[in-house]
C-alpha cells in the first residue's frame, strides 16, 4: 500500500517578485533555490524558496502576477501555511525579528496543539511558525548563508490549513490517500499523512459562506509527496477511480506531477521527490540565475526580454 510521504511544496500568487524575493530571502532567511518561469505561461516568474537544495517538504513557490487584485477571503480555500522552527526559544527570536522588520504578527500562542506565532507577509499571505519538537525529515539541510542563525532557521513545512464548506468531502479524499484522522471537533479535524509527524499534517476547518476569490497573497495549490513515477501513476488511477478528473502526469523537469480538484474545489498536486532542483545547476550557485526547462531554452532571449530584474538595487 502506497502512502503520502508528507507535503512536497505549496504554491502562492504574488503581485511583486522583487518584494517577494526580499521578504523570503532576507527576512525569513530561506534560500532561493530556483529562479525560473511558469512553464504554462513563461511570461511570469516562478520562484522557489527552501533549504539548501529545495528539498521536498521545504519548498515555498510563488507565481508573479503583476495585475492581480486583493484576495477576498472566504471558504473553499487553502488558508494558512505552517512553517517549522526548532524550539520555543526560536519563536521568541522570530517575534523580535518580525518586529524589527515591521512584519505583521501576533503574540506567541498555540495552534494545532503546538506553540505558535502567526504572521503575514506584505501581501497578506497567512503563515504560522510552529515548534517542531524534534520532528524533521532527514534530507532537510540548514542553509549556511542564511541571515537567520542555524538554531532558529525555518526547517520546512508543517501544518497546512484548508477551509471548506464540506469537511467530510475533503476528509474522504484525504483518507483515499491513507491520511489518518487524529482529532475532530464539530467543525475542525486534523489529518496526518505520516501518523505522529507534523510535516504531512493538514487542519481542515468547516466554514459556510462565500468561496474565497483568489488574488494577492492567496494560496494556489498544495503539492503532496510521492517517491517516484510508479507511485504517481498509481495515484493517478486511484484519483480517477474516485470520479475526479486529473491533468494526467505532467513532466515539470524538476519533478513529475499531476493535478486534480477535490469536491470543494481545492486544487491538489501530487509530485515526485526527484530529480530535484540540482538537475540543471550545482548546489553552490543554485537559484542565482534564470533556469529554464529544456523545452523552453530555445526561447530564452524572448523570455528574458519580458522579465523585470528582481535582485536588490
Amino acid at each position: 500500500m502506497y502512502t503520502i510521504s508528507g507535503h512536497h511544496h505549496i504554491s502562492m500568487l504574488s503581485k511583486n517578485a522583487k518584494q517577494n524575493n526580499h521578504f523570503y530571502r532576507h527576512i525569513l532567511g530561506l534560500r532561493r533555490v530556483k529562479l525560473t518561469v511558469n512553464q504554462d505561461d513563461p511570461s511570469m516568474y516562478h520562484l522557489f524558496y527552501g533549504d539548501t537544495t529545495g528539498s521536498p517538504g521545504t519548498e515555498l513557490s510563488f507565481f508573479e502576477m503583476p495585475f492581480i487584485r486583493r484576495t477576498h477571503r472566504g471558504t473553499n480555500a487553502i488558508t494558512q501555511i505552517g512553517l517549522l522552527v526548532p524550539t520555543e526559544e526560536s519563536l521568541v527570536y522570530w517575534q523580535n525579528r518580525l518586529q524589527s522588520f515591521h512584519v505583521k504578527h501576533g503574540e506567541i500562542t498555540t495552534y494545532a496543539n503546538r506553540p505558535a506565532l502567526h504572521f503575514e507577509d506584505e501581501e497578506g499571505l497567512r503563515m504560522v511558525l510552529l515548534v517542531a519538537n524534534g520532528e524533521r525529515i532527514d534530507h532537510w539541510q540548514t542553509w549556511g548563508k542564511s541571515p537567520v542563525p542555524a538554531k532558529h532557521q525555518i526547517l520546512g513545512m508543517g501544518t497546512v490549513e484548508i477551509t471548506v464548506k464540506h469537511l467530510n468531502k475533503l476528509a474522504n479524499t484525504l483518507q483515499m490517500f491513507n491520511y489518518k484522522e487524529i482529532s475532530r471537533t464539530a467543525n475542525e479535524a486534523i489529518f496526518q499523512s505520516v501518523e505522529g509527524q507534523v510535516f504531512g499534517e493538514i487542519v481542515v476547518k468547516e466554514l459556510d459562506g462565500p468561496s474565497e476569490k483568489p488574488g494577492l497573497g492567496s494560496i494556489h495549490h498544495l503539492a503532496i509527496r510521492v517517491r517516484n513515477d510508479e507511485e504517481l501513476a498509481y495515484w493517478d488511477e486511484q484519483v480517477k477511480a474516485r470520479g475526479f478528473q486529473t491533468s494526467g502526469i505532467v513532466d515539470r523537469y524538476y519533478f513529475k506531477s499531476l493535478y486534480f480538484r477535490e469536491s470543494n474545489g481545492i486544487l491538489f498536486e501530487i509530485a515526485t521527490d526527484g530529480p530535484g532542483f540540482t538537475i540543471d545547476g550545482d548546489i553552490a550557485t543554485l537559484g542565482e540565475h534564470l533556469d529554464l526547462p529544456p523545452f523552453l531554452e530555445q526561447r530564452r532571449a524572448e523570455i528574458e526580454a519580458h522579465l523585470q530584474p528582481i535582485e536588490e538595487d
